[in-house]
């Protein structure tokens, strides 16, 4: 590697992702990159030229170890959307214009499908001008959604936290009893796919029941059908356990979430913040049944914390990072790194590279065969998949009790 190398982060963050920015910066340094920019705040920090020399924030071995531990985007994230080529050739001019000031030879963008988006506009606009930088994806993303790869860097350490936590709140539901029984209805986030909803299932265990109900987005959601199951089980056990995605919707497409408040906010990819579920589901089921309600919703909790990371995902997350600068290096633009599962038992995988054409703005659901007949639960297969990728613990580095963070002082160049 000649040139030099630029990375940044986008869209939500996750437990693992500062391990892949880890990761691109040691492969960087290894194969000979002079230096290793880091865009702050994603494409939208680097158009206002904001950027860091990563070399001066991670000095030694220790730092890099820190920084693998340490959640959320260590550079700062962003959702925002690049144009198409054609409606505003000024932004990619400027983009570009910036690359060649810093002698840029690969971009790195460490994201999910939006981000993604970025990789294929970038990169495209390279081919048509005859550009040479080349632009490679790194995949994160909690919500485990990006079409090609078996699974994304940062499922594994959310579907840990949340196959742990479900178990507590289940443990902790059983410790006092209501005349009318206790329902608990947990929220995780999931737009359109229900992988981390159906991580809720790892609860079950020689110790557990696991929850006794589970809806994903990838089916209609029936409020009557769900009142009725729930007065059900009441009728057998005093405290009921619930797991909903966030993006539950009904057969008319309207999100739960809408029933109880309006949904106003509306990112620059058009998402809708989604928030409320099992709060109004909480309120309904109080209502119509009588019973005593806790609505949960996990938030931000579920994708940034590193106290329960899962090794295979940090070890996974650093090996990605570096198969992107390692792919730009040997010549490849348009990609993205994938992870291939060679086998489960004992749990083994491997990269390699996806044009990301195939990738940007398209959406991997669950399998429907992986939820049962009624749609309330997630199947054995389901639980098969997602159980290598929790495994092992990476321990924090711990100073007066708690576990020590990289702190990155706002400077740039």
């Amino acid at each position: 590697m000649k040139g030099n190398v630029i990375v940044g982060q986008s869209g939500g963050p996750t437990a693992a992702i500062n391990s892949s920015l880890a990761g691109v910066y040691r492969t960087a340094k290894d194969r000979g990159a002079k230096k290793i920019y880091g865009m702050l705040h994603g494409i939208q920090g680097l158009m206002d030229e904001r950027y860091i020399d990563l070399s001066e924030h991670i000095t030694n071995e220790l730092d890099a170890e820190l920084l693998k531990r340490t959640p959320a985007a260590y550079l700062g994230s962003c959702r925002y959307k690049l144009p198409e080529i054609h409606e505003n050739g000024e932004v990619y001019e400027k983009i570009f214009s910036i690359l060649d000031k810093l002698e840029i030879e690969a971009f790195i963008y460490i994201g999910g499908n939006d981000s993604m988006d970025t990789i294929k506009k970038l990169s495209d606009y390279a081919i048509v001008t005859g550009h040479p930088t080349r632009f490679v994806g790194c995949p994160k993303t909690i919500d485990n959604d990006l079409a090609l790869t078996d699974h994304t860097p940062g499922y594994g350490s959310a579907a840990k936290y949340i196959g742990t936590s479900v178990k507590e709140i289940i443990r902790d539901g059983f410790c006092l009893e209501y005349p009318h029984g206790l329902v608990s209805i947990i929220e995780v986030m999931g737009r359109n796919a229900g992988w981390l909803t159906g991580a809720a299932a790892l609860a079950q265990g020689e110790d557990c029941t696991g929850p006794d109900l589970i809806y994903l987005p990838e089916l209609p959601f029936d409020l009557q059908k769900f009142s009725e199951r729930v007065k059900s089980l009441l009728s057998e056990k005093t405290s009921v356990v619930v797991a909903v995605s966030e993006g539950i919707k009904l057969d008319d497409g309207r999100y739960v979430c809408e029933l109880g408040q309006s949904v106003d906010f509306v990112d620059a990819f058009g998402h809708k913040q989604l928030s409320g579920t099992a709060a109004y589901l909480a309120s309904f089921i109080a209502g119509e049944i009588g019973c005593k309600t806790r609505a949960i919703e996990f938030s931000t909790l579920q994708r940034s914390a590193s106290h329960s990371a899962s090794r295979v995902d940090i070890l996974e997350a650093y090996q990605v990072g570096g198969a992107a600068v390692k792919a730009a290096d040997e010549g490849d633009s348009g990609k993205m790194v994938v992870i291939k599962r060679l086998s489960d038992d004992p749990y083994q995988s491997g990269t390699e590279v996806k044009d990301v054409h195939k990738i940007a703005n398209d959406e991997k659901l669950v399998p429907r065969e992986w939820v049962n007949i009624e749609g309330t639960y997630v199947t054995d297969e389901f639980v098969n998949y997602v159980k290598p990728l929790i495994q092992g613990d990476v321990s924090p580095v711990m100073v007066d009790g708690i576990p020590r963070h990289l702190y990155k002082p706002k400077t740039q160049k």
